[in-house]
């Protein structure tokens, strides 16, 4: 026991070390554990899962399928379905559908698997997933328009294509052990969708209630979920062998799209375990790979790979794009990136191991075969998707937007002035007031922590190029400035001052003190909270021929304070400690004016 309790905590930390190293390199993580996995099994020989778990691997891999599966179908939202534009609808229902069919004709033709195995790996790798698409999109940089298509092609084919791949799991497995009367298999088929359909409506429907209606401690709901999601789990595999995963699938996508139901908490929780469930899953199934497993992949699944990224996925976003707007360089940028994850991997092990176990011939094809798909995808998408963006012109310049932490007064004048100087801001706060009063003022908010994992989903940031962190909680200003300067760049990213007497206890100061200090060191959020409370606005300034920086302060005696200038190509500079603002000709200034000062109701020129 000892020794099994010292390989968990090694795996653990390995997961660690490759979750950091994809963040370092901005690769998904998904990419260095399956990397990791290899080497430490089928390369060296160092991790032996069913050696480690013996007849308890089975069961352990069922369940964190089923907590991923049912992650993915709570961000679910059929409203977004319907609220993404055609192309996007198309991708997800008619796209992962031929993809599905191409996919299924190649492997029966290159990988000689039958029909029945063919839809399963078909089926499979259909979904590409967020944590996957989103980090590349982060370096991508193509136009916004692009970037929102791929961005919820990826959110949304998540759930739906985990459910066609169940569906179609569930008809092979039954099959596989009828007695091959189609009849009888339909039969089968029927009664696991009915459990499946049944338990996870009916039981989503209840426990959203109880979720409704506070009937548990708002501290218990995380737990709570995930206790009754894996109850009913279990019940409907007892009831009829397999049909949980459906179950559970589609119990997410129920609770997502009950009214009233707080789902966010959960999914917050959610993140949390997935991340520890995904990093120790796939390092343990890379690890079963054998090196005959390995060897399977010879011309033919190569060429499966060629098919499916050269083939499939061009044809169906031709198929998918008809009629749309996008030009034939945007077609062929969308064509290209594909990369496939999470989802694909845990579900291809899964089928995998229940496959072999009822003797289904080609099985031992599954795991190989979407791994190889991945890590191809994943690796050489990644590594050309910019280049290529490059080539096609199809990259938009560095954007010069704007994310605000916080929507209290001082952030709400700041992102209204910025807004009607054109620049896109996004204020982001999980108080729901704050979030509400931003709204009423036709702002762009983000309801929740702005470093959750649902946020990396649902924050838009593809025209985002600089962070005001302006929230009364320093530690959230601190986190954010530390986790969005990996994304946007040092120079884009900025801290707030902080009281003297405060700032020794700083827990993040010295991680921080190479950041820019916004607006000035004596300016905390404190004192522009105050300054705005007595009644002083931010207000723009345009500088035309002859309005000048001195007249404005000679105008105000000291009694302002200048945040930012915008010039006429829309791009944004910060007033920071070190260096001020100095606007020219044509730019746009924001100040705040103290509430004594005279009021800026007349032209400022000399």
């Amino acid at each position: 026991m000892e020794h099994a309790g010292f390989d968990l905590a090694m795996i653990g930390l390995l997961a660690l070390v490759c979750q950091w190293l994809a963040w370092q390199l901005k690769l998904p993580a998904i990419l260095m554990l399956l990397v990791a996995g290899i080497a430490a099994g089928p390369v060296t020989g160092l991790l032996d899962p069913d050696a480690m778990f013996g007849d308890l691997l089975f069961p352990l891999v069922s369940l964190a399928v089923a907590v991923i599966l049912f992650e993915g179908s709570l961000t679910l939202d059929f409203r977004e379905l319907g609220g993404h534009g055609r192309t996007v609808r198309r991708l997800v229902t008619w796209g992962a559908l031929i993809t599905a069919v191409i996919g299924t004709v190649a492997a029966h033709l290159l990988l000689s698997l039958s029909w029945e195995m063919a839809s399963v790996l078909g089926a499979l790798l259909v979904v590409t997933g967020p944590t996957v698409v989103l980090p590349m999109l982060q370096t991508l940089g193509a136009r916004q328009h692009l970037t929102q298509i791929l961005r919820w092609e990826g959110i949304l084919i998540d759930p739906v294509g985990a459910i066609g791949a169940v569906l179609v799991y569930e008809y092979v497995a039954l099959g596989s052990g009828s007695t091959g009367a189609a009849t009888h298999t339909l039969v089968l088929f029927g009664k696991t969708a009915l459990i499946g359909f049944g338990l996870g409506v009916g039981g989503g429907y209840l426990w959203g209630l109880v979720l409704r209606r506070h009937w548990l401690p708002r501290q218990l709901h995380s737990f709570g979920t995930l206790m009754m999601m894996l109850t009913l789990f279990s019940i409907s595999n007892l009831l009829f062998h397999e049909s949980g995963l459906l179950t559970v699938t589609v119990m997410g996508a129920w609770l997502a799209n009950m009214r009233g139901v707080p789902t966010r908490p959960i999914i917050e929780f959610k993140e949390t375990l997935s991340v520890l469930l995904i990093s120790g899953l796939f390092i343990l199934l890379a690890a079963r790979l054998t090196v005959e497993q390995l060897a399977l992949l010879g011309w033919p699944a190569w060429a499966f790979l060629f098919v499916l990224v050269g083939v499939a996925r061009p044809l169906m976003v031709w198929v998918c794009t008809l009629g749309s707007h996008l030009n034939l360089r945007e077609k062929a940028l969308l064509a290209f990136i594909s990369p496939r994850g999470i989802v694909a991997a845990a579900t291809a092990s899964l089928f995998s191991l229940r496959l072999e176990e009822i003797g289904m011939p080609g099985a031992e094809m599954l795991v190989p075969v979407t791994f190889l798909v991945i890590i191809s995808t994943v690796v050489g998408q990644s590594l050309l998707s910019r280049p290529l963006a490059d080539w096609l012109g199809v990259r938009r310049p560095s954007p010069d937007g704007v994310l605000i932490i916080g929507a209290n007064p001082v952030a709400r004048q700041v992102g209204q002035q910025l807004r009607a100087s054109g620049v896109s801001v996004v204020l982001t706060d999980s108080n729901w007031d704050a979030i509400q009063e931003a709204k009423a003022l036709g702002l762009t908010t983000y309801y929740g922590d702005p470093l959750s994992e649902h946020a990396a989903q649902h924050l838009e940031l593809s025209n985002i190029g600089y962070l005001l962190p302006l929230s009364p909680y320093r530690e959230l200003n601190d986190l954010a400035a530390l986790h969005f300067e990996h994304l946007l760049g040092r120079d884009r990213v900025f801290r707030l001052a902080v009281d003297e007497g405060r700032s020794a206890n700083r827990p993040h100061g010295q991680a921080l003190s190479h950041l820019p200090l916004l607006f000035g060191r004596d300016v905390t959020f404190a004192r522009l909270s105050r300054l705005v409370a007595e009644g002083g606005e931010v207000q723009r300034i345009h500088f035309g021929e002859k309005c000048r920086l001195d007249k404005q302060r000679r105008r105000h005696a000291g009694r302002w304070l200048p945040l930012l200038s915008i010039g006429q190509s829309g791009r944004v500079r910060l007033a920071t400690a070190e260096s001020g603002v100095a606007p020219k000709r044509g730019d746009t200034l924001v100040s705040l004016i103290f509430a004594d000062s005279p009021a800026l109701d007349e032209p400022l020129m000399s």
